[in-house]
Formats: C-alpha cells, sequence, structure tokens
C-alpha cells in the first residue's frame, strides 16, 4: 500500500465513477466533484448501480461499504486536502488545461500528484499549466474501469521519477491494476493502436463495402476480437473516438489518424453510440 489516501476525481460520468469506484473499494478516502447537483445525483446513481450489478454477481461483499468512501459534491475547492487528484472531464485541451490551473492552486499538499485521465491529449499541455510540472502525469484507465485491469502511466518530460514510482504503485499495489508505461505521445499506447483501427472500419463502411453488422463479425469470427470495432466505437463514445482521432491528426499529420466524415456527421447529429441509445447500432 502507499501513502496515497485521499483521492480526488474530477468528473463521475462514466470514467471518473469507475475511477472513484476502484478506489472507494481499495479503502480510500474518495471525493468526487461534479459541476452541477443533478450532474451528482446522476454520478452518485451510477456508482450504486455498478457496486450493486458487482454485489450480484458475487464480486463484492457489500454495496453500502465503498459507497461509504465516497462523497460526491460540486465544489471544486473541497479537493484541497487530497493526496492525488485525477481528472476524468470531457476529452478537450483549453477545458482540462484550465482544470489544472485551477487544481495548482487549489490542491495544496507539496507532494500531491495532479493526474488526467486523458486518452490522447499530450500530458505536458496539462502539466505546464501548473506551477508543479514534476507531480503531473497521466493515469489512463479504460473502460469499463471496475473489470479492464489495464492502466497507461504517461509522464511528461517534466515528471519527476518519483511522481511516476508512487503513481506505479498506486495503481499496481492499492488498486490491483496493471500499468504500462508510455511516452507522452498523442493516442499513448492502444489508442495509437485502436483509433486506426477503428476510423478504418468506419470508412469501410462509409464506403459501402460491407455492413456494420458484417465488419464487427468479421473481426468477432475471423480474428477472435471479443466485439467488432462499430461496436466498441458506440461503447467509447463517437464523440470519444472522433475528439482522440483529431488529437491524433494534430500530432502527428498522418491520414491514418483523420476522422472520416460519417464519423463526423454522426457526432454533429448527436449519435454518439451507447450514451445516446444510437451510433452504429441502436441500444
Amino acid at each position: 500500500m502507499t501513502d496515497i489516501t485521499r483521492v480526488g476525481v474530477v468528473g463521475c460520468g462514466l470514467m471518473g465513477s469507475g475511477i472513484a469506484e476502484v478506489c472507494a473499494l481499495a479503502s480510500k478516502n474518495v471525493l468526487v466533484v461534479e459541476t452541477t447537483q443533478d450532474a451528482a445525483d446522476a454520478g452518485l446513481q451510477r456508482l450504486r448501480a455498478s457496486l450493486t450489478r458487482a454485489h450480484a454477481k458475487g464480486k463484492i461483499e457489500s454495496v453500502d461499504q465503498p459507497l461509504s468512501h465516497i462523497q460526491v459534491v460540486t465544489d471544486l475547492e473541497a479537493l484541497a486536502d487530497r493526496d492525488l487528484v485525477i481528472e476524468a472531464i470531457v476529452e478537450a485541451e483549453d477545458v482540462k488545461t484550465e482544470l489544472f490551473g485551477s487544481l495548482d492552486r487549489i490542491v495544496t499538499s507539496p507532494d500531491a500528484i495532479l493526474a488526467s485521465n486523458t486518452s490522447s491529449i499530450p500530458i505536458m499541455k496539462l502539466a505546464v499549466a501548473t506551477s508543479r510540472p514534476t507531480q503531473v502525469l497521466g493515469i489512463h484507465f479504460f473502460n469499463p474501469v471496475p473489470v479492464l485491469s489495464l492502466v497507461e502511466l504517461v509522464p511528461s518530460l517534466m515528471t519527476a521519477p518519483e511522481t511516476t514510482k508512487k503513481a506505479r504503485n498506486f495503481v499496481r499495489h492499492d488498486l490491483g491494476k496493471h500499468p504500462i508505461d508510455c511516452q507522452d505521445r498523442a493516442g499513448f499506447v492502444v489508442n495509437a493502436l485502436l483509433i486506426p483501427f477503428i476510423l478504418s472500419a468506419i470508412r469501410m463502411l462509409e464506403s459501402g463495402f460491407a455492413t456494420a453488422a458484417d465488419i464487427d463479425e468479421g473481426l468477432v469470427r475471423g480474428a477472435a476480437h471479443p466485439q467488432g470495432p462499430l461496436a466498441l466505437a458506440d461503447l467509447i463514445g463517437l464523440d470519444t473516438t472522433k475528439a482522440v482521432a483529431e488529437s491524433l491528426y494534430q500530432e502527428f499529420k498522418e491520414p491514418l489518424y483523420a476522422a472520416p466524415p460519417l464519423l463526423a456527421r454522426m457526432v454533429e447529429a448527436g449519435l454518439l453510440g451507447r450514451k445516446t441509445g444510437r451510433g452504429f447500432y441502436t441500444y
């Protein structure tokens, strides 16, 4: 176990609630911040529903015990005493940068770690928004957080080795996850490989090469994938998929990273996948 006992999470959507859940299951004191009371209430309901499912499957002994470690509030200033704060808000560089500037002002401990769950934005861009870039890094979880074991650790050029070591120990020993080390490049390891694959499937659908069902069935039955790339995009969220693609394209300028027009139109239409009930499939 590490000396990280007080964890802050900013955002209580799918990723933020999942991060809060695994931290609470590790008996950490977890404070989650949302923008409005309605969002906070919805986040708490999401947490309770996830824990209830885990209890029904026999994975945890109690729902109330981990919930007792979590508080969801709307005041960012409440994070002042945290040992670690993990940001899990919208995948937008300007919004994240502004948040890190605020966290730098609010979090008082000189040893506190400020981390981002970003899936694509270079960590250096967030680190330089603070006065403590040596204590900023990426801690990137995967959805659904309580189920998937992988966590990408992404130090920037300025991150102190001790910060990365402390984060690695927290992920491995406190949370029981499997950390891998990544260079601070857009997309890190998983998304730099995964997003071009998903975009290729979208282009295949867009060109009329095959139907969505046949593309996905081909990868599931022909390549032993647990689900097809279009169904996976729906799970990730088409807005998030597009945002990661744009971040990758901005950094590398490779055509394989460019978002296809079909993806852009679907996002504009609000067809974002599972979270809106319709994407490449209807839910």
